[in-house]
Order: structure tokens, then C-alpha cells, then sequence
């Protein structure tokens, strides 16, 4: 198991990303980034990336415009 710093961003879709969004930090612990959001996340995984930075970016959502957005920091 690996240890990481998780940003979480929620999104509404009435409100838009800057206006009403959820923004958090949490720790977990995981295997990896993907298998943690497939068993703790509320919307299937659409889009999976690596920023410039070599954090895992994991895009989910809804399908009608609610999405959540992880970014994973091993620690």
C-alpha cells in the first residue's frame, strides 16, 4: 500500500467549477490511484491523466455535468 495526499474537487453543475465547487484534502491509503476511485468513488472514472507535476489526475462524473476531480501526491 502506498500512502497519498488526495485533492479532491466536487462539482455542480448549476454552479460551475469557480462558484459553488467543493474543494478538500484528504489522506488515503491505496494500491494505486485508480483501484482507490473505483471503490470509493460515487461516478465511474472518465478520464485518467499524469500532470506535469507526475500526479494522477482521475476525472469522474455523472454524465450530466456533476464531476469530481482527484489529484493523488504519493507521500
Amino acid at each position: 500500500m502506498k500512502n497519498y495526499e488526495v485533492f479532491l474537487e466536487e462539482v455542480n453543475p448549476c454552479g460551475g467549477e469557480d462558484n459553488l465547487s467543493k474543494r478538500e484534502f484528504i489522506e488515503v491509503e491505496a494500491e494505486d490511484p485508480e483501484t482507490y476511485v473505483k471503490e470509493n468513488g460515487r461516478f465511474p472514472i472518465q478520464e485518467i491523466d499524469v500532470n506535469d507535476k507526475g500526479e494522477t489526475v482521475i476525472h469522474t462524473g455523472d454524465g450530466h455535468g456533476y464531476f469530481i476531480r482527484y489529484t493523488f501526491t504519493e507521500v
